[in-house]
């Protein structure tokens, strides 16, 4: 564990589990794939009945499928647990409004705009959002990005500030800072 040891004793209520897989589909497309998995460590009362420790309270998947440029080209939406059956699964279809985005800058606000809210799932919707960053990371070290284009993954992150150090050493072309670039091995992620 890499976090401090708690100062007092706990109970644990909630896990949720979040997995995401990318794929190379053999038709040149590419598939990233998610499942978020809620559930209780005790008994949990919801959709007028009571859920023992361990039943999944949520229990989603999620599919997008890209083409090189990062734009979506099919998606689906699965919902297998659910609290209110008959309501929560009934919003999965619409997850198809994901055809068409393109996986880059406003990619967030416009799954907003077409599944915010009442439109659309929150857990569903959140899933949306870490597909599109583990689609970054499906497609690095497979040489899919174009290096005339900047990197996707600079400047959002502290880390990744095209004005520092770090940018400077692995991303020299991008580099956006006062200070001289220093020579050092390049990488792509």
């Amino acid at each position: 564990m890499s976090l401090s040891e708690p100062t007092a004793s706990r109970l644990p209520l909630h896990r949720r589990t979040i997995e995401i897989v990318g794929y190379r589909r053999d038709d040149g497309l590419y598939d990233i794939e998610g499942r978020l998995l809620d559930r209780k460590d005790v008994d949990f009362t919801v959709g007028g009945r009571v859920k023992p420790p361990g039943e999944a309270i949520h229990d989603m998947w999620l599919r997008i499928t890209v083409d090189r440029d990062l734009r979506i080209v099919d998606a689906a939406a699965s919902t297998d647990a659910m609290p209110y059956p008959g309501s929560c699964d009934g919003i999965t279809p619409d997850y198809a409004k994901l055809v068409g985005l393109s996986i880059g800058p406003g990619y967030l606000r416009h799954v907003k705009e077409r599944l915010g809210g009442v439109h659309g799932c929150t857990h569903l919707t959140e899933l949306a959002a870490s597909l599109a960053t583990a689609a970054f990371q499906t497609f690095a070290g497979q040489g899919l990005m174009p290096s005339e284009r900047k990197p996707p993954q600079l400047d959002r992150c502290h880390a990744l500030d095209s004005r520092g150090e770090t940018v400077a050493r692995f991303y020299p072309k991008w580099y956006r800072g006062a200070a001289p670039v220093s020579d050092g091995p390049t990488e792509n992620h």
